[in-house]
């Protein structure tokens, strides 16, 4: 029931804007915002959530590419179960890796056409619904191509 309620609390925001520090996720479960930190130089996709103890419930990192790439990902020093949410640069996700498990590093594919991964509290996806085949929308995604482009500006 609380997810729900989360979930409807999410959907209600999800008409705002898009902003560089949130996501919006949509699809057949209904929607969710998630506030994000981006990580998109090497240096920070290569450091990402390691040695933290706990991610608020309604956060996450984003780690965007320069270009779409064969992204894989291991948990080498992360303290905290994620979900791996593989995202296409039409903001597709294409794959949902769940509960990945702490200190891990069995390499985790998330295939070859990836633009961003957005890492979420383990079992949230499951907990919410979401499914591959969900859109992400961000305004780093290329909004002539994105299946769920960022609305016009108010002064557009």
């Amino acid at each position: 029931m609380a997810a729900g309620a989360m979930v409807a609390v999410f959907a209600a925001q999800a008409g705002a804007q898009c902003a560089p520090d949130r996501v919006d996720l949509r699809g057949p479960w209904g929607q969710a915002r998630f506030s994000v930190e981006v990580v998109d130089t090497p240096a920070t996709r290569a450091q990402g959530l390691m040695n933290r103890e706990s991610l608020p419930r309604s956060a996450g990192m984003l780690f965007i590419y320069e270009a779409p790439t064969n992204a894989s990902f291991w948990m080498r020093n992360t303290l905290i179960p994620l979900d791996m949410l593989f995202v296409e640069p039409d903001g597709e996700i294409t794959h949902i890796h769940h509960n990945a498990r702490p200190l891990d590093e069995t390499p985790i594919p998330g295939g070859d056409n990836v633009l961003m991964v957005l890492e979420i509290n383990g079992g949230l996806s499951q907990t919410f619904g979401i499914e591959t085949g969900s859109t992400l929308r961000h305004p780093r995604l290329d909004q002539d191509e994105a299946l769920w482009p960022c609305p016009p500006a108010a002064s557009e």
